[in-house]
């Protein structure tokens, strides 16, 4: 049954390794020389637990950033059968070295990189949807995306990357922190959070959405009911 996919997909799959990868721990060993945060472990580890059962052959990764998580899916699909293309978008081109690197270590795995911003990135992908000429700005479709991003962004870019999901395809993002404190209403933290709640209650209509709390934070995911 579609309405009780979600809930077996984003169990625990006991048989892969609880540790994180050599790779992904000297990663975070950067992320916190430079300031940068990220999701829990056991955020990124239930992720790839759940890509390990959805066994996807084209994943998008937006937000990408230094590549964390990305080095997490990369450990598993070397060692995994089926993937076609992992694709890591970063909006800007100051992490694409880093990116670039982190795919070459994974030489094995059919992967791309892509620098833009969902939203346009998507807009692009309309319009070759149309012609078709040339080559597509970012995959036509996915077995999984993966959203990354800040509050007022968030909403806007699964909005964005929702009409790119397979039939069978999971979109996977992290609950987002309520804004605290007094705030204006035009407070960009406010209207996102507002605009968030608003694409809950719309897209409830069209796809199954599971929450998932852990340590660290809540894995939110989307599968369509049709």
């Amino acid at each position: 049954m579609r309405e009780e996919f979600l809930a077996s997909l984003l169990t625990v799959n006991k048989e892969l390794s609880r540790d994180e990868p050599e790779v992904a721990a000297n990663i975070g060993l950067q992320l916190e020389h430079m300031g940068l945060t990220t999701w829990s472990i056991s955020v990124r580890r239930r992720i790839r637990d759940a890509l390990s059962q959805l066994e996807p052959s084209n994943v998008i990764q937006t937000g990408a950033g230094i590549g964390h998580l990305s080095a997490w899916l990369l450990d598993h699909f070397e060692s995994s059968k089926g993937i076609e293309n992992f694709q890591m978008i970063e909006e800007g081109n100051r992490f694409a070295v880093i990116l670039t690197r982190l795919k070459e270590r994974y030489s094995s795995v059919s992967s791309s990189i892509v620098v833009g911003t969902p939203t346009l990135l998507a807009g692009e992908l309309n319009a070759w949807n149309i012609s078709k000429s040339g080559d597509p700005p970012m995959l036509p479709s996915a077995d999984a995306i993966i959203v990354d991003t800040t509050l007022p962004k968030l909403a806007g870019d699964i909005s964005a990357m929702l009409p790119i999901l397979t039939k069978n395809g999971v979109l996977l993002t992290v609950e987002p922190t309520p804004p605290v404190g007094e705030r204006d209403d035009g407070d960009p933290e406010v209207v996102g959070f507002n605009t968030w709640m608003e694409l809950i209650r719309t897209s409830n209509e069209t796809h199954y959405i599971a929450f998932v709390p852990l340590f660290g934070g809540s894995i939110v995911a989307w599968f369509s009911k049709n």
